[in-house]
């Protein structure tokens, strides 16, 4: 037992308390799977206590005025990286479901049929466009929850970022030949998957451009942004956890907790409307 505390407390210096205990579980179902085959009598992780471990980075999001910034500067990046900001911060979705959205899930509402199409099919000349988020880059493939697959309709700048992708890879409809789900929207020269490196260090220029400290931020703070500037404009909670496909407002809350405005704060604000200051 004390080897492993020992070990555990070296570890503390460098790894955030999350990750300590993350090792910890997993030490602990080892031991308790050896002595089910009976490889050991006893289990000393069980009675270790996890240390607390280094502080960890703590997110924060963008201003109105420094998204308005970063979307400037987006605009005049290449056309994969325009979408990428543009989408990640007028929708909320997580960086890996980005990185494994392909295009027959961008979709287009089709008067004609009253239905969604992709647009591999049916093309950019239409009102309503869409995407499904129900996939993502980790190894399973699937979104982080079940939750979390959600159809979101696109903002209008997204559109016109996908659509400048689209024309920027010389895509056509009709284009559906690239396996069972298309064609990666955000990808390399080779249609492979964008790794987080990649993506953070295409993103940290763009945020350079628009005059920030660009190692101060990392993509996943696009989707913090879209929370925040969301509950500053006054969108239910619940709505906002709808959209970022969380189970519950609980977890929203205690997630985005420093981007979301308390929501105790809303009676007063009400009756300061209905009957004024005195």
């Amino acid at each position: 037992m004390e080897d492993v505390d020992r070990w555990l407390a070296g570890k503390a210096p460098e790894l955030s308390t999350r990750t300590l205990k993350m090792i910890h579980g997993i030490l602990n179902r080892s031991v308790k799977n050896a002595m089910v085959r009976d490889k050991v009598k006893r289990n000393v992780v069980d009675l270790c206590e996890v240390p607390e471990g280094r502080e960890g980075r703590k997110s924060k999001a963008l201003t109105l005025a420094q998204a308005t910034a970063v979307m400037t500067a987006a605009e005049q990046a290449d056309a994969r990286m325009r979408g990428y900001i543009v989408l990640s911060l007028l929708t909320g979705a997580r960086t890996e479901e980005l990185r494994g959205l392909s295009w027959t899930h961008v979709v287009a509402f089709v008067d004609e049929r009253k239905a969604w199409v992709p647009v591999t099919e049916a093309g950019w000349e239409h009102t309503e466009y869409a995407v499904y988020v129900w996939r993502s880059v980790r190894q399973s493939g699937d979104t982080k929850t079940v939750k979390s697959r959600r159809t979101l309709k696109l903002p209008q700048r997204c559109v016109e970022a996908l659509r400048k992708l689209w024309e920027n890879d010389g895509l056509t409809s009709g284009t559906t030949d690239h396996g069972e789900t298309g064609r990666l929207v955000f990808c390399t020269k080779n249609g492979t998957a964008l790794s987080a490196g990649n993506v953070r260090r295409d993103f940290r220029k763009i945020l350079k451009e628009a005059g920030l400290v660009d190692t101060e931020w990392t993509p996943r703070e696009m989707r913090h942004s879209f929370v925040s500037l969301l509950s500053d404009s006054g969108v239910p909670i619940e709505h906002i956890s709808r959209l970022v496909g969380h189970a519950n407002t609980v977890v929203t809350e205690t997630v985005y907790r420093l981007q979301i405005r308390p929501v105790m704060q809303e009676g007063a604000t009400a009756m300061d409307g209905l009957f004024g200051r005195g």
